[in-house]
């Protein structure tokens, strides 16, 4: 079964994603805090994962050094990593 594209306006509702791209001279802390609002403002019972993938598609294409892309391709990686849990005394130890 193919997979279906995820609208944009639902992927980035208030373009918060298209917008970084369009900033001259972003840095790496302002592209983690508007990756931070933009997981935010996704609606209830939308994949994330999904949704970096879109914006990705969408805005970081041909844009492999903006920092906004490695932050979404950081993002896509610790999604795709199987959490582990710590609790117990083995969190208390640390």
């Amino acid at each position: 079964m193919a997979r279906q594209v995820m609208d944009p306006g639902v992927a980035d509702p208030k373009g918060l994603i298209r917008e970084s791209y369009r900033i001259e001279g972003i840095g790496p802390a302002e592209c983690r805090s508007i990756f931070l609002d933009w997981a935010l403002s996704l609606a209830p019972g939308v994949d994330v994962a999904e949704a970096m993938r879109t914006v990705l598609a969408r805005h970081g294409a041909g844009q492999a050094r903006h920092p906004m892309t490695a932050v979404l391709t950081e993002g896509l990686t610790r999604a795709q990593e199987t959490p582990t849990r710590r609790g117990g005394r083995a969190a208390r130890l640390d």
